[in-house]
């Protein structure tokens, strides 16, 4: 499915060892699970511009797994030629127990012919059918570690993949297939979760079976953004049919889209992810780390612009410019903003009744009299807004939306600019309005 901001970790972490070490970056659809997790149609083009996106550079190759089903299969009957693989038509349940008690099944000890009969019925449709037989990899039932006992390498699936149809019956697991598809492809690094250190066994095992050099793997703990809590993407695609949230770049969610179109900026996140490094230690981190390296990547570029939330209308009397410029930035090469006052200026309602300092205009008094042009003493300096135009706020907090509305400033930038927004924060600018980025 979609990207998220945890498939961030592994992109962008294997790019950057790919380009310090002049290495090629593999991008690889893991596609064979047409039951538990079928395959979104639209995922097959946004991966790569989004890891484009990200990483700053595309993918040297793409893999595609269901397009190279002929190759596990190839893979799947050398094992069996090789003796170290079998059919297995025990139940889930009974070859279970031969795990616990750490003895063979008595399938394992059929003869080549007989599994290959038995490969070819698991690829017959008039014969064994879902559930009834799998393709195990010979290991030790005696070895320590459980999850090693002559583990499956294959199974019968007869769901429709979006991609290649009914073209196939018998897919391969996760273990089996990236295993095979990192020798074709001559992986020299795998970067995985700690998590997945069985994966590694299993597949050491494999790799010693078919004499070949299994690659050097390096682990990461987790990490854990509070704020994002706990998501999955076959929960968020329930919830956006039944329109808990608009769409996957919904602002709520954590997938790169909603990231994106919110302006977190791909050098934010490569910097969030190259400052965590590699480390095996499990971390909890805040969402204000990623929006400190975000501020750097956006403020030197975001023009300054006034939104004031629950406009309070002050009528200016005595002498002040009614017409002028504030500057956009302290990049003094961004164009200034140009104001004309006819009559007041919109505040925010919490400022009002008090004296103030209008930022870049003029001090008053609680009744909006102009006391002096130059700042005059340590009163509270708010911004504000002449004329401009009703506009709202959409702030993505937590489960939730919020709308602020409010007067914007009349502004010359286009659908798409990051401004900082007075006093508030940062924000992107939509067709109906802001959207906030972060404070």
């Amino acid at each position: 499915g979609p990207l998220s901001f945890g498939h961030s970790r592994g992109l962008v972490i294997n790019a950057e060892y790919a380009k310090d070490l002049n290495g090629e970056l593999i991008l690889r659809f893991d596609d064979t699970d047409t039951t538990v997790k079928p395959p979104m149609l639209e995922a097959y083009d946004s991966i790569p511009i989004q890891q484009e996106w990200l990483c700053g550079f595309p993918a040297h190759r793409i893999v595609v797994a269901s397009e190279r089903m002929d190759k596990y299969h190839e893979y799947a009957k050398k094992m069996i030629d090789g003796g170290f693989g079998y059919v297995c038509t025990c139940s889930g349940e009974a070859f279970k127990e031969f795990r616990v008690s750490k003895t063979e099944c008595p399938c394992r000890g059929n003869d080549v012919e007989t599994n290959l009969d038995r490969w070819q019925k698991m690829n017959d449709p008039k014969e064994y059918q879902p559930g009834d037989a799998v393709l195990r990899v010979k290991t030790d039932m005696t070895l320590k570690n459980p999850a090693l006992r002559d583990w499956p390498a294959a199974r019968i699936q007869t769901n429709a993949h979006p991609r290649v149809g009914n073209r196939w019956r018998v897919w391969p697991l996760l273990d089996f297939q990236s295993a095979v598809e990192d020798y074709l492809q001559g992986v020299t690094h795998i970067i995985r979760g700690k998590d997945l250190m069985d994966s590694t066994r299993k597949q050491t095992l494999l790799y010693s079976h078919f004499g070949w050099e299994y690659p050097e793997t390096i682990y990461w703990g987790r990490v854990k953004v509070h704020e994002f809590g706990a998501f999955s993407t076959s929960q968020m695609k329930k919830d956006i049919a039944s329109g808990k949230f608009d769409d996957w770049d919904d602002p709520r969610l954590p997938t790169l889209s909603a990231l994106s179109r919110r302006g977190i900026q791909s050098e934010a996140l490569r910097a969030f992810w190259i400052e965590l490094g590699l480390t095996q230690k499990d971390i909890a981190v805040p969402l204000s780390t990623l929006y400190s390296h975000n501020t750097k990547a956006i403020d030197i570029k975001a023009p300054r612009i006034a939104f004031v939330r629950n406009a309070f209308p002050v009528h200016l009397t005595g002498d002040f410019p009614r017409e002028g410029i504030i500057q956009s930035h302290s990049d003094t090469e961004m164009p200034p903003r140009q104001y004309t006052i006819n009559d007041g200026v919109w505040i925010e309602e919490e400022d009002s009744g008090k004296p103030l300092r209008l930022k870049d205009l003029c001090d008053i008094d609680e009744n909006g009299r102009v006391e002096s042009i130059d700042r005059s003493d340590k009163r509270s300096v708010v911004h504000w807004v002449a004329g401009g135009k009703p506009s709202k706020l959409t702030i993505a907090s937590g489960q939730d939306i919020v709308t602020v509305e409010g007067i914007l400033e009349s502004n010359p930038h286009p659908v798409g600019t990051i401004v900082q927004l007075e006093r508030i924060g940062y924000a992107i600018i939509e067709e109906n309005g802001l959207l906030m980025v972060h404070d």
